[in-house]
């Protein structure tokens, strides 16, 4: 095919994928309302055995409370599963043909596909779609799915409405084999950070959940559906444990060699460049408290949701805001 029909592939491939990927999104959302209703209907028939049991104990005497009956699971706990399998099949598909999108705009353009803001938007967005899908299994992340669709949807649609830019030649500082090295693990590392913000967001809504059912109060049944906050609070560390050395390498070693082929120097305090440091050092102080002060819980996660804010305002405040030197991956 030529380059204008890859390209016209790619402009088909990207919207559908945000089409399939907001579906995914929808999905998971009833998952959540149906998780909501069936586990507080599943309360309800506890408390219901409870007080019968407590009735029964009154009236037969110590000694002759019978066993509570099984509680069984309410038959909206097979549409809830099979939304969240719809969800995540649905995930699949958008990846699939969010994959197709980037490889021929990679195609149509000669090059690989992150010259701009619009190609780093397409490709960030489906990191974050790979790291999900590799550690949803390994991690039971399906509770993410919710918000990672909704992260990918919205950086898609803002690219195909906002900052979509035709295939073309690199600009002469681009052309560098660096740029594979350096873009490929910034995105990486930046999905992985985008995963880990998400988990340490809910970490923060189910720890505080708990921590009101100890005082003596109620946990809303959504919540229920998530692990606990001790997982997610370990789950967060192994996925920005494993973000921070490819963030490092990418955007600490690969990035000033490409500088100083392209600029002649290795660093130059460039925008860019003094916010990729920043989200750098706000990870490296997340795995240091963890690491030497034995910080967890509330203190670790606001500093991953702080590093996620961060990563997020190098990613789209400084290429949209602020000139620099790497102003070229503007829209």
């Amino acid at each position: 095919m030529s380059p204008e029909t890859y390209a016209q592939v790619s402009n088909l491939l990207i919207p559908t994928a945000t089409v399939i990927y907001a579906l995914a999104m929808v999905s998971h959302a009833m998952e959540w309302a149906l998780g909501r209703a069936a586990v507080a209907k599943t309360a309800a028939l506890k408390d219901e055995v409870l007080v019968a049991s407590d009735g029964a104990a009154v009236s037969g005497g110590v000694g002759d409370v019978p066993d509570a009956p099984a509680v069984e699971e309410p038959a909206s706990s097979e549409r809830l599963d099979a939304a969240s399998r719809i969800g995540l099949l649905l995930t699949w598909l958008g990846f699939v043909l969010h994959l197709g999108g980037v490889v021929t705009r990679g195609l149509a353009a000669g090059r690989v596909p992150w010259g701009n803001m619009y190609e780093f938007s397409i490709t960030a967005s489906l990191a974050v779609a790979i790291v999900y899908l590799i550690f949803v299994q390994r991690y039971k992340l399906q509770y993410l799915g919710l918000g990672v669709t909704f992260v990918i949807a919205a950086v898609l649609g803002l690219a195909a409405l906002a900052l979509y830019t035709p295939a073309g030649p690199l600009v002469p500082a681009l052309h560098s084999y660096w740029l594979v090295i350096h873009v490929s693990a910034a995105a990486i590392s930046g999905g992985a950070f985008t995963v880990g913000g998400l988990v340490s967001v809910l970490y923060l809504v189910k720890a505080r959940a708990e921590r009101r059912v100890l005082a003596g109060g109620t946990m809303s049944a959504s919540l229920r559906r998530l692990p606990s906050a001790e997982a997610m609070d370990g789950t967060a560390y192994k996925v920005l444990a494993f973000a921070f050395p490819l963030w490092t390498f990418g955007v600490l070693v690969a990035g000033p060699i490409w500088a100083e082929h392209a600029w002649g120097r290795y660093w130059g305090w460039d925008p860019k460049e003094v916010w990729s440091l920043v989200t750098w050092v706000v990870y490296a102080a997340y795995l240091h408290a963890r690491a030497t002060a034995g910080w967890r819980g509330r203190r670790a996660a606001t500093i991953a949701i702080v590093g996620w804010f961060v990563f997020i305002f190098n990613f789209v405040g400084v290429n949209l805001l602020v000139s620099g030197l790497h102003s070229y991956a503007g829209v």
